[in-house]
């Protein structure tokens, strides 16, 4: 077997592993997210080890989904960090096992404290699924590992399970994606939603060109602004658009005679614009719809202010 069909392998088990949590679900799935829903505090991850990696990961996702959720180190909550906890959280706690020392130490703490446990791990009857008021079953035939032993199924499923909630939360919530780009303001899905057109369009040097100017003019006016286009107007409205292949294709079908062409009888009477306070995101939508690169920007009055481009949205 080579290293290909070794990474064959590993992607089937664990992607087996992903759809046998299927049958695994119980209603303490809806009631996990019920309790989550309802909390009035916050939703605490915690686990050790490779689950803690995966625990750092989950509570990231759900933060980011709407979910106030953090992640803390078993070891940390027992040295101190305990404080972080209150009566009105929701505590997530992974261990495959379910019998992990080092996360089983806090569970007495948390119960003291009426604090709701999340139990995730793969055995059923451990003492986290004992004490857990619910539980999410994630336990796996076998490790992708040839040697069954480095945890790999069993922490696919893990995140999976994860998401699976962060899935279910968002719905929900009815979260979105203006919601999500408020968590992502630095990321390009936050800069597309939450950024205005007249925020990012070019407004200096604009390829203007009234109606009934020559193909010739309109040449000169493209070459300086160096946007490849020239917007027409009339009476200082947007009355269409050319572009340096318009201009080629008149000259190439008419010789000298197309540069004296008036620009109106070859231009695009029907540009698509956008407006300077449209979101930078439908303006990324029209492009993408209409297989164009460049809008022309318009203000209230139909007035041609700037010109964006699909480079200004990336």
């Amino acid at each position: 077997m080579d290293s290909k069909q070794y990474a064959e392998k590993c992607f089937r088990d664990e992607a087996e592993a992903i759809l046998n949590l299927i049958p695994q679900l119980t209603d303490g799935f809806n009631k996990a997210v019920d309790l989550i829903l309802n909390c009035k505090g916050r939703f605490i991850v915690t686990g050790v080890g490779k689950s803690g990696h995966i625990g750092e990961k989950i509570a990231a996702t759900l933060a980011s989904t709407g979910t106030p959720s953090f992640f803390v180190n078993p070891l940390d909550a027992y040295h101190g960090d305990l404080g972080m906890f209150t009566p009105d959280d929701v505590v997530m706690a992974i261990s495959y096992s379910g019998n992990t020392d080092e996360l089983l130490r806090i569970i007495p703490l948390l119960l003291d404290r009426k604090i709701p446990i999340i139990g995730v791990t793969g055995g059923k009857d451990s003492i986290l699924a004992k004490y857990s008021t619910y539980v999410l079953n994630i336990g796996v035939k076998r490790e992708a590992c040839p040697l069954n032993l480095a945890p790999t199924s069993s922490t696919t499923a893990t995140a999976a399970m994860g998401d699976a909630l962060a899935c279910a939360l968002e719905i929900a919530r009815h979260f979105k994606p203006s919601d999500f780009a408020l968590f992502h303001p630095g990321g390009s899905l936050g800069r597309k939603l939450l950024t205005r057109v007249k925020d990012v369009m070019k407004s200096e040097n604009l390829p203007l060109i009234e109606k009934n100017k020559s193909v010739l003019e309109t040449m000169f006016v493209i070459s300086q602004a160096k946007m490849g286009l020239a917007i027409v107007q009339y009476k200082g409205k947007v009355l269409g658009i050319v572009t340096d292949g318009d201009i080629r294709r008149e000259i190439q079908s008419k010789g000298k005679d197309g540069v004296d062409t008036v620009v109106a009888d070859i231009m695009n009477p029907d540009p698509v614009v956008v407006r300077e306070t449209d979101m930078v995101d439908r303006a990324d939508k029209l492009m993408r719809k209409k297989k164009i690169h460049t809008l022309i920007v318009v203000n209230e009055r139909q007035e041609p202010t700037g010109i964006i481009t699909s480079y200004e949205i990336i």
